[in-house]
């Protein structure tokens, strides 16, 4: 549960960070806001850090990863309202179902 927590904390910053990014890029803010993801970047370091006490470097760099891709799809749909076809909707449902399975705790 721990790493779910974590790679959410992780996918958080990149929802800001990346949402920033897009609206200086859609001319939305100014570009001196520019500096802002920079400095939210620059804590998840640590945030990842202190997530490798609760699940190994390979697991916890998967959830951040496929947890920062769901995340960012909304984000994209609901405020930048991008299209995605039926098999980019596919792929997020299966970015949850890799979720489940990497932090299932089934000794296989």
């Amino acid at each position: 549960m721990e790493g779910i927590l974590f790679g959410t904390g992780m996918a958080m910053i990149d929802v800001l960070a990346l949402g920033l990014l897009k609206s200086i890029h859609l001319k939305w803010i100014s570009p001196y806001f520019f500096i802002i993801p920079v400095c939210i970047y620059a804590f998840q370091p640590f945030l990842f850090y202190q997530s490798l006490n609760f699940q190994s470097l390979a697991i916890m760099n998967i959830l951040w990863d496929l947890i920062s891709d769901v995340l960012v799809t909304v984000e994209s749909k609901v405020i930048f309202h991008e299209k995605f076809n039926l098999t980019k909707i596919v792929g997020i449902l299966l970015s949850f179902v890799s979720i489940y399975l990497m932090t299932s705790e089934s000794a296989v």
